[in-house]
């Protein structure tokens, strides 16, 4: 009698168990769009999603390069005697390059938003 007991619990767990995979639907989702490249950290928090006409502007413009002491980072404010060039219809962006690197910058606070390698 234990046997059967057994043998039907075992039963009506595993039926059991198949009733509840046939009612689970798995869905997965799509990969996201990726606008850009990636977005660019400007200050902590803020990101700013840049259209992919801006980066392929700059790099195609002939500019000088202008020397400038240290490193130029994402979200400094470049000094007034550095030249920031506007970007042909994008005016939420600028540019320059320094050390010899492309730098789009926020043309009215003069801040860093990507270096380009």
């Amino acid at each position: 009698m234990r046997n059967i007991l057994l043998a039907a619990s075992a039963a009506l767990v595993m039926t059991t168990g198949a009733a509840v995979a046939q009612s689970t639907i798995i869905v997965q989702e799509p990969a996201p769009v990726i606008v850009q490249e990636a977005p660019v950290m400007v200050e902590p928090g803020t990101t700013v999603v840049m259209p992919g006409e801006v980066r392929t502007y700059v790099l195609e413009q002939q500019a000088p390069s202008v020397v400038y002491e240290g490193d130029i980072l994402i979200g400094e404010v470049l000094p007034e005697t550095v030249e920031v060039r506007p970007v042909d219809g994008y005016d939420d962006y600028g540019y320059t390059v320094v050390n010899e690197r492309r730098v789009i910058v926020d043309p009215r606070t003069r801040r860093v938003i990507q270096v380009i390698d």
